[in-house]
């Protein structure tokens, strides 16, 4: 579903701003979107008015064309699903009972509740007849998260909401659910609007990444963008200096050449070339190893769309030919 914002403002009770200022905002159907920036820059309240935890101010949003405010809170929250740090799973409930809440509420027949638990558990790589009848405090953290996601994901959702859901992990757990939830996205093809202020996850993760400042969105680009073209010196801060081997970690094919793909496929080798996901960084060992000059970049469906040569790879990557690998 398409999100668009019209005007929208948030303003607290006695603050001197507001939190959310004049917003003007399309997130196309599909999307993976980041907010990102320092707390207090009103990325939280700007997603959690979307399902209107906060009412608005003034101004409008709409999804799919509809004003949220023609609904009832409680009926626009059940089609949207949410997922916060804390996880928020009820304790005293199964992994089974969390994710069936939604469904239960909507009246589903207890044999497609059954089914569904048992697909989400499967998409989280949660063994269902392990995981089903456990309860939140006999999990890890990573993977109570991962019940979180699939709870949030089980009415079939098209919106899903992320408040910062990997904050309180630990950095190799949060880095696999990370992949996990890519993938998870590129499946579904859902749209994702997720808070963070982690600039390495939010490049990793996002279609397009909304940095605020104050309340207001000081940037809206590609990551390929924010890295290379910050448009303000508060962005180019909070982006900071990324030197040429951390952006090729953090960039795909698909990042330089502005070519969307929703394959979950990552780092794929042809003879003469790479698929479109492949990491930049891959891409540069490659041309290393070889000594080539050029290569070919295939679609997810393996037909050739585009060639890149290593002149190309460093001047997307903003490094001066003069600094090229002698091993070249």
């Amino acid at each position: 579903m398409s999100i668009v914002y019209k005007n929208l403002c948030k303003q607290y009770p006695n603050a001197q701003a507001p939190a959310v200022n004049n917003i003007n905002l399309t997130i196309n159907e599909g999307e993976f979107i980041v907010f990102l920036g320092p707390s207090g820059c009103g990325k939280t309240t700007l997603l959690k008015m979307t399902n209107r935890i906060y009412e608005l101010t003034s101004g409008s949003i709409e999804i799919n064309g509809q004003d949220v405010m023609k609904f009832k809170p409680e009926e626009l929250r059940r089609q949207i699903g949410y997922v916060i740090q804390q996880n928020g799973l009820f304790p005293h409930m199964t992994i089974e009972q969390n994710i069936s809440v939604v469904p239960q509420l909507l009246k589903w027949e207890q044999e497609a509740i059954t089914k569904r638990v048992d697909e989400l558990l499967t998409l989280v790589h949660l063994d269902p007849s392990q995981f089903r009848k456990r309860y939140p405090s006999q999990l890890s953290g990573g993977q109570q998260q991962r019940v979180g996601i699939a709870r949030a994901m089980a009415a079939n959702p098209s919106i899903l909401l992320m408040d910062e859901p990997f904050g309180a992990i630990d950095a190799i757990t949060r880095t696999s659910l990370q992949d996990e939830l890519h993938k998870i996205q590129r499946q579904l093809k859902q749209t994702i609007l997720f808070v963070t202020h982690d600039v390495d996850e939010a490049i990793r993760l996002a279609d397009r990444i909304i940095i605020m400042e104050k309340g207001e969105i000081v940037q809206f680009d590609t990551p390929y963008e924010i890295i290379t073209n910050p448009r303000t010196e508060f962005v180019k801060k909070l982006v900071g200096d990324r030197d040429i081997y951390r952006r090729m970690n953090l960039l795909r094919l698909c990042d330089i050449i502005n070519y969307s793909s929703s394959s979950e496929l990552s780092s794929v080798f042809f003879e003469d070339g790479f698929h479109i996901n492949t990491s930049v960084k891959d891409v540069f060992a490659r041309f290393v190893e070889t000594g080539k000059k050029e290569f070919t970049i295939y679609d997810d469906t393996n037909t050739k769309i585009d060639t890149i040569s290593f002149d190309q790879l460093l001047k997307a990557l903003t490094l001066d030919e003069s600094q090229s690998p002698s091993l070249l």
